[in-house]
């Protein structure tokens, strides 16, 4: 098997996903999985809905089209506001998407109309995040807007948080946005059918215990794929955190010290010499580098330390124990190191059943793990 390759255990997500449904359900909150970061990968998809969501989302076309040719029919969403230059292949692919343009908006609705079909929008609301979104005070007048437009449909509301600037989603966030939904109703009639309250980073709330409002809808990726929670990092207890694993190769092991200057005639030599002493360490190089995952976003095995990264090169540290040339590393992922990876055409993507090893790791497949593993 090649490396470096993405392990990827589809039990563990279909089983994250029904977690959260079950645990939302009594919310009167559903769960939409975004597939964003695994590129809209047909498997991980199936996955989320075989555990309870009921239908996907994701922020590129690419990923949505791939998610259709692989015979995905449930409802999906586009989460980045469309772009103009791709409204008729996401009116074509998407039953709906969420919008903050009136311009947008229209040219949806005019594709729609175009392909014999309406098409659904999300208003998004701006409430601190400061990305995307619609001020609150402007919301009416463009969803009374969307209702009186052929070819669109004002699907509901929904807002970001914590995705560019904002904090983690409050109690009286919600109940604001609840609020916005009641007042949209008032002037345009009972068409809020969706309150999407965020995503993986508005879980802290919504399985507490305050009142739900009008939000009946999360959009989940993080909390699905990784089990983790993405404002504090922690694991989201009850969620396996290890569904995705980098599995990387060994290249070169060298004893190496650490490099100090010596008082040479040429200051170039002077800076490139190395001196004895008890600085010994073993380096090994990983052939995994920048273009393949973000390295910052890696989680080493104990006796493993992380020195640095280049485009093509992961540079590691032990003592007293040297890895083997030809074995494999095991490398947890967050979101950011786990949405590179997915993303580069040479990290190899399998799916694979993990069962778990001996001492409770999950087993590779080749069997190739360092001597130190």
């Amino acid at each position: 098997m090649t490396a470096p390759r993405m392990e990827i255990d589809l039990s563990k997500i279909r089983q994250n996903t029904r977690v959260l449904v079950d645990r939302l359900k009594p919310r009167g909150i559903t769960v939409t999985g975004v597939t964003k970061a695994v590129c809209g990968h047909p498997g991980i998809a199936k996955a989320m809905l075989a555990g309870g969501a009921i239908g996907l989302a994701d922020a590129r076309m690419a990923n949505v089209e791939r998610m259709r040719a692989a015979g995905i029919t449930c409802q999906v969403l586009m989460i980045r506001t469309p772009m103009l230059s791709q409204v008729e292949r996401v009116v074509s692919s998407c039953e709906a998407s969420c919008n903050t343009e009136p311009g947008v908006i229209a040219s949806l609705a005019a594709a729609a109309l175009r392909q014999g079909t309406n098409h659904g929008i999300i208003l998004m609301v701006e409430m601190g995040d400061l990305r995307e979104g619609i001020m609150p005070e402007d919301l009416t007048d463009i969803a009374l807007q969307v209702t009186r437009t052929p070819g669109a449909l004002l699907r509901g509301i929904g807002a970001n948080f914590a995705c560019l600037a904002g904090p983690a989603p409050t109690a009286e966030d919600m109940a604001a946005l609840s609020s916005l939904a009641n007042g949209t109703e008032e002037v345009c009639g009972p068409f809020v059918d969706v309150v999407a309250g965020g995503s993986s980073a508005n879980l802290l709330w919504a399985l507490g215990t305050g009142p739900a409002g009008r939000v009946n809808s999360l959009r989940l990726g993080e909390a699905i794929l990784l089990g983790t929670d993405p404002v504090s990092g922690n694991p989201i207890s009850g969620l396996h955190t290890d569904a995705f694993v980098l599995q990387a190769e060994v290249i070169e092991t060298k004893a190496k010290s650490k490099l100090a200057p010596l008082k040479l005639s040429d200051p170039a030599l002077s800076a490139l010499s190395l001196i004895p002493g008890n600085h010994w360490k073993t380096r090994s190089i990983l052939a995994v580098g920048l273009q393949d995952t973000d390295p910052a976003g890696l989680t080493f095995p104990a006796a493993v330390s992380y020195i640095g990264a280049t485009s093509d090169h992961l540079v590691v540290e032990t003592t007293n124990c040297p890895l083997r040339i030809g074995s494999e590393i095991r490398l947890r992922v967050n979101y950011s190191a786990l949405l590179r990876a997915m993303a580069a055409p040479d990290v190899e993507k399998v799916i694979c059943s993990g069962r778990p090893a001996a001492d409770g790791r999950t087993a590779s497949r080749n069997g190739r793990h360092a001597a130190l593993l």
